[in-house]
């Protein structure tokens, strides 16, 4: 007597038919891809028009909480950025909420840095973004689709 399993999750192509799955996918993908290339970037300096061009968004204050120079500082950003993207990848109800902590505290950081408002704002569009992703993946563990 043989048994077979069948898959209880449809495939992907099927899934991505629905719009709340969409939506997370697309979601969980910007936010496992974006803060495993910005944490890159802080060792690599790719983006950067100047070497020392992450540590100008380091608040003094901030800076002065850390042990080490600006440029410790923001590898150690690079590496939390990356287990971030991780995190969303594998664990997405988790890795969301994290990201949505990590981009409330770049916002605090931006905001009191002062001259970055423009940049905080469009953080603050991220959060948000990453909070719609958080319920989107609890959503999507519970069974949940725009199709029922």
């Amino acid at each position: 007597m043989s048994t077979t399993s069948t898959s209880v999750t449809p495939p992907l192509a099927q899934r991505l038919k629905d719009p709340l799955f969409e939506a997370f996918f697309a979601l969980r993908t910007l936010f496992t891809v974006a803060p495993i290339l910005f944490g890159l970037d802080k060792f690599f300096n790719i983006l950067p028009t100047n070497p020392d061009h992450w540590d100008k968004y380091l608040a003094g204050w901030i800076d002065n909480l850390v042990p080490g120079s600006a440029t410790t500082d923001m590898y150690l950003v690079g590496v939390i950025e990356i287990v971030a993207g991780v995190l969303v990848a594998v664990a997405p109800r988790i890795g969301a909420w994290v990201v949505a902590a990590w981009l409330a505290g770049i916002i605090i950081d931006l905001v009191t840095l002062s001259g970055y408002y423009d940049v905080a704002l469009r953080d603050f569009g991220l959060l948000v973004s990453a909070l719609v992703l958080a319920r989107l993946a609890q959503a999507v563990h519970q069974g949940y689709s725009a199709r029922k």
